[in-house]
């Protein structure tokens, strides 16, 4: 009966340590631009995550830059963690939904435009090394 029961998501990505999580769904960015704007940040402490996701270039990194900023304020008001001693342990991408689109062609005939989204997932916990 037991093995029916799905975790939590908490449960999941933290286990009982303490941290929190933030995620963002149906973000209108392909998942592979995102995933790289999240491989620059994950495992980087949260102050200089935001600077990096501030100055980035890419597109995608305002829905990250939004979804870290997030999950430092929920670690903040759940767990009364302070954002100087907390870093991005987890950060990862999953496809979201896509929308086909129809692109008129030569000769009556159509090609599909995918308009492709993507969910962000942001786990923070606090430094393993000051505690």
């Amino acid at each position: 009966m037991s093995k029916d029961i799905r975790p939590n998501r908490r449960t999941a990505l933290l286990g009982d340590r303490p941290g929190s999580y933030a995620v963002a769904r149906q973000v209108r960015v392909s998942p592979t631009k995102a995933r790289r704007v999240v491989d620059l940040v994950r495992g980087m402490s949260v102050s200089d995550a935001l600077v990096t996701l501030k100055f980035a270039p890419q597109a995608a990194s305002d829905p990250v830059y939004k979804v870290l900023a997030s999950a430092v304020a929920n670690a903040a008001n759940t767990d009364n963690l302070r954002s100087d001693d907390l870093y991005v342990s987890q950060a990862f991408v999953d496809e979201g939904v896509t929308m086909r689109r129809i692109r008129p062609r030569a000769k009556g005939s159509a090609s599909r435009i995918l308009k492709r989204s993507s969910h962000i997932t942001v786990v923070v916990e606090p430094n393993p090394k000051e505690a």
